[in-house]
């Protein structure tokens, strides 16, 4: 009886210890990759340029699986504390083609390219938002506005210069295996005394373009009543160059019919005779 009390006690030992090293074990041997990550293996400080996609993979059990995000994800430098990627006033100061100074706040949404992971990891490593993507943004914003008036980059022309920022981020950054999807310039930010002569400039501006409309549309009034006058001594020209005697003759006795003061005399005796006389 104690014999087999004591087998039992090593078994139930037997069973918890190896059922330890299985859950201690199993983690060294598999790992899984979750949605929307990929996994950069790197064996004793060397990376691999292998990389697992999401799900569960084997593994060598002294290699180290670090998981980089490959979703789309944003990074924003604002004006505003706390609403960047960094806390106070992270807004961009640039230099219009003018020579006025102004203060931008922009958004960028971005990718890692899955297959250049361990590039950017042994390069960069996991902070590369802030080693490459923020100067890149900083820099191409900078080149882009210099391009630009202040009055075009604050009214006219905002589009315009988020394209060329999204197209200049997108070559520099594809070279590093980052993928630039969009650019948003959220915000123009100028001194108080710019903002109130541009707001000025672009006011005289408009009333300008609504007198050259007014004007216009005077053009093409006066423009249609010489045509309709025209018409009218065309009309008058055919009507003299046409009438005659007899066509006058004509309608002067067919305006007679009808009036009823008309007397009508017979042209071989008789009485007078007077329309509508009961």
């Amino acid at each position: 009886m104690i014999k087999l009390l004591l087998e039992r006690r090593r078994a139930l030992f037997g069973f918890i210890i190896a059922s330890a090293l299985l859950i201690i074990g199993v983690p060294l041997f598999i790992t899984i990759v979750d949605a929307g990550e990929v996994g950069v293996l790197s064996t004793f400080g060397n990376v691999s340029e292998t990389v697992f996609r999401p799900g569960i993979h084997l593994k060598n059990p002294f290699t180290n699986v670090i998981e980089m995000n490959t979703r789309t994800q944003e990074y924003t430098m604002s004006q505003t504390s706390g609403e960047g990627a960094l806390y106070g006033d992270d807004s961009i100061q640039a230099l219009a083609s003018d020579g006025a100074s102004i203060w931008l706040d922009v958004t960028v949404f971005y990718r890692l390219e899955p297959t250049t992971a361990p590039d950017v990891y042994s390069q960069l490593g996991l902070d590369y938002d802030q080693k490459i993507i923020r100067p890149e943004i900083r820099s191409a914003i900078r080149k882009v506005v210099s391009q630009f008036a202040v009055n075009e980059i604050y009214s006219t022309k905002r589009e315009e210069i988020q394209n060329k920022i999204l197209e200049d981020l997108t070559n520099s950054l594809q070279e590093r295996g980052i993928i630039t999807e969009d650019v948003l310039l959220r915000r123009v930010n100028l001194s108080e005394q710019l903002f109130q002569s541009i707001e000025l400039k672009l006011t005289a501006q408009q009333k300008a373009q609504q007198k050259e409309f007014e004007i216009e549309e005077a053009k093409k009034e006066a423009e249609r009543k010489r045509i309709e006058a025209e018409g009218e001594r065309e009309a008058q020209r055919i009507i003299n160059e046409t009438l005659s005697d007899k066509y006058l003759y004509y309608l002067y006795v067919q305006n007679l019919e009808n009036n009823p003061n008309v007397i009508y005399v017979p042209t071989e005796g008789g009485l007078p005779l007077f329309r509508n006389i009961n």
